[in-house]
C-alpha cells in the first residue's frame, strides 16, 4: 500500500497557519486527516517552515497515538480494552475481529480497507464493549455482530 505524497501537498497543507509553533500539533493533525497518516515527507517540511527541530516533531506525533507514521485503512476500528470493556468480552471480540480481517492490532488489511487498534478507554462504560468505526460507535457488541457491522463499511468511502 505505497501512498505518494507531494512537496506541493503538504505546502498547502503548511499555508493555512501562520508560521508559530503553537501550530505544530495542528498542523500534524491536518496532514493525518489529509493523507490518513503523517508522511515522512512532511516532517523536515514542518520542521523548516515552523523553525521546530525535527526531534520535537517526531516525539510529539509519537506521543499521540492519534497520530499515525504509517498509512491507515479507509476505515480505522478502535476495540476498548478498559476494564468494563475487558470483563464484558473484549478478549472475545479482539479474537474474532483479528481472525475476520487477518490482521493484528495495529496492522492494516492488505486490501486498505481496514486498520485494527486497541485502545485503553473509550470513555463509554456503560454501553461495553465498545467498537468505534470511524466516529461511529457500535455498543454492547457480540462476536457473531462483527461481520455484519463491518459489512456495513465496505464499499463506503471514509467519513
Amino acid at each position: 500500500m505505497a501512498i505518494s505524497v507531494s512537496l506541493k501537498e503538504i505546502n498547502k497543507v503548511l499555508e493555512f497557519y501562520p508560521k508559530d509553533k503553537r501550530h505544530s500539533l495542528a498542523i500534524l493533525q491536518d496532514l493525518q486527516r489529509k493523507f490518513g497518516f503523517v508522511p515522512r515527507e512532511a516532517f523536515p517540511a514542518v520542521s523548516a517552515y515552523l523553525g521546530i527541530k525535527l526531534s520535537v516533531l517526531y516525539s510529539m506525533a509519537t506521543f499521540f497515538r492519534a497520530i499515525s507514521l504509517k498509512p491507515r485503512g479507509k476505515h480505522f476500528i478502535r476495540v476498548c480494552d478498559g476494564t468494563a470493556c475487558h470483563i464484558r468480552g473484549t478478549p472475545v471480540l479482539l479474537d474474532t475481529l483479528k481472525r475476520t480481517l487477518g490482521i493484528e492490532p495495529g496492522e492494516t488489511t492488505s486490501d486498505g480497507l481496514f486498520t485494527l487498534e486497541t485502545v485503553n478507554c473509550l470513555g463509554a462504560c456503560a454501553i461495553a464493549p465498545v467498537m468505534v468505526v470511524d466516529d461511529k460507535y457500535h455498543s454492547r457488541v457480540k462476536p457473531d455482530e462483527i461481520e455484519t457491522i463491518l459489512k456495513t463499511y465496505q464499499g463506503k468511502k471514509h467519513g
